[in-house]
């Protein structure tokens, strides 16, 4: 567990050596308020249901953003096999890497919570969606955050790992989605509306918290963690 904290807070505090962390807030939180506010006059109704609804396509871009640099910056600067010299286990890098993208990750979504007291002061929104949602956005965005890791693992060009992130990424997520799933015969409709990514996260955001739901996105998490790091294992066997 010691190597696993190091390796955590060497990672977390390295998003806020550098602007990028404060730009990436700034921009998510800028871009998601603009969004939502766009509409919610619109619909004139006291609910955060439209910024819930943008979440899951800006997690599809943010996210890759973040875990592009995991690996590839490693392998590009040449820090690859030193750290992988050190006498850590692979894994503890690996969930040490990743724990620190997800409190990163989680700090940025928890600031969008002024949009919670805007809604509030505009109306009376019902707080189960409203906690549903904030679940399902942290347990969707670890999905993703596995995934772009994975990604990052497979090649030292950050905007490559980007890319192959955003498109395993949008794949999961699309296959759940209504108009795909009408496209497709019989009892597999239900088979990949439970493999998308969306269909969870709406599931839990209607407030009722499923263990299906939470079971599937740790489930992905493990299967994504597990992944990259066979594919550090790989690396380290060449």
């Amino acid at each position: 567990m010691s190597d696993i904290a190091a390796i955590f807070k060497r990672e977390f505090r390295s998003y806020f050596d550098s602007p990028v962390a404060y730009i990436f807030i700034t921009v998510f939180l800028v871009l998601t308020g603009w969004l939502f506010f766009s509409s919610f006059f619109i619909v004139n109704y006291a609910s955060l249901r439209g910024f819930f609804d943008i979440l899951p396509w800006m997690f599809l871009f943010f996210v890759p953003a973040v875990t592009m640099r995991l690996w590839s910056e490693e392998k590009k600067l040449g820090t690859m096999e030193l750290l992988m010299t050190l006498p850590v286990k692979d894994s503890d890098v690996v969930i040490g890497k990743f724990f620190a993208s997800y409190a990163f990750m989680s700090l940025t979504v928890l600031l969008t919570f002024p949009l919670v007291i805007s809604v509030s002061t505009l109306g009376n929104p019902d707080s189960g969606p409203i906690i549903g949602g904030y679940l399902g956005a942290i347990l969707m965005g670890g999905a993703y955050l596995s995934i772009g890791m994975f990604a990052s693992s497979l090649n030292e060009n950050q905007i490559i790992a980007f890319i192959l992130g955003v498109v395993i990424s949008f794949g999961l997520f699309i296959i759940g989605e209504g108009f795909v799933l009408m496209r497709i015969p019989g009892s597999w409709a239900n088979v990949f509306q439970f493999l998308g990514l969306g269909s969870h996260f709406r599931s839990i955001g209607r407030g009722v918290i499923d263990s299906r739901d939470i079971i599937y996105y740790v489930s992905v998490m493990a299967f994504f963690l597990f992944l990259n790091l066979r594919a550090l294992e790989s690396r380290k066997g060449h």
